[in-house]
């Protein structure tokens, strides 16, 4: 059966390394300098494997992405669940982002990628929005659960509320990895004021 990309599905772990070989080539080379060659060695399979199972590098980044993204939202849902104040759900947040930046700056990178690449390209656009409407669903469902529990009161709708999260999210997300020296603490507590209103302990 054929995916919304256009890949099939393949079998064993081979798709677990070639997916993160992906991932480690764009973080170093770019798209644009991570061939199907370079993906292949790296992945230890051939490059008419990676031509019939994804078609493209850039089906092949798209599955990346949404690979990491289903990832970490599994691993968001068991943060957030003991959260019970919006402090807590804040400092959850915040820890996630700084480890991603520090520990997995490949996953922001090939984020960044795919989106410069959804720009030029109809098929991408079409998957890297979807992709934005599915996290961007599943974290306003988050915030109303936690709004059901009594921990959360928000200023906005789950949705909108969501958007801003992301948004503040990649902005700092970007700055980061772009000056990778500097000190963003008080950004980041800039950030976290900035949202507190909409996340306040009922």
């Amino acid at each position: 059966m054929e995916a919304a990309t256009g890949t099939r599905d393949l079998p064993g772990d081979k798709q677990a390394r070639i997916v993160e070989a992906m991932r480690h080539s764009v973080a170093q080379r770019g798209v644009a300098g991570s061939t199907f060659d370079h993906v292949a060695r790296e992945a230890g399979v051939s490059r008419g494997l990676l031509h019939y199972y994804f078609g493209s590098k850039e089906q092949l980044l798209t599955e990346v992405v949404k690979r990491d993204c289903e990832v970490r939202m599994v691993v968001l849902d068991e943060q957030l669940a003991g959260a019970r104040t919006a402090d807590d759900f804040l400092t959850l947040l915040v820890s996630s982002l700084k480890r991603w930046v520090k520990d997995e700056p490949e996953f922001i990178t090939v984020l960044f990628e795919m989106f410069t690449l959804s720009r030029r390209n109809e098929d991408i656009a079409t998957e890297f929005s979807e992709l934005l409407r599915r996290t961007r669903e599943h974290v306003a469902a988050l915030l109303a659960a936690k709004e059901a529990e009594g921990v959360l009161h928000l200023g906005a709708s789950p949705d909108a509320v969501s958007d801003v999260l992301f948004s503040l999210a990649d902005g700092v997300a970007l700055r980061m990895l772009a000056e990778p020296e500097r000190d963003f603490s008080a950004t980041v507590a800039a950030a976290v004021s900035a949202i507190r209103g909409l996340l306040a302990d009922r």
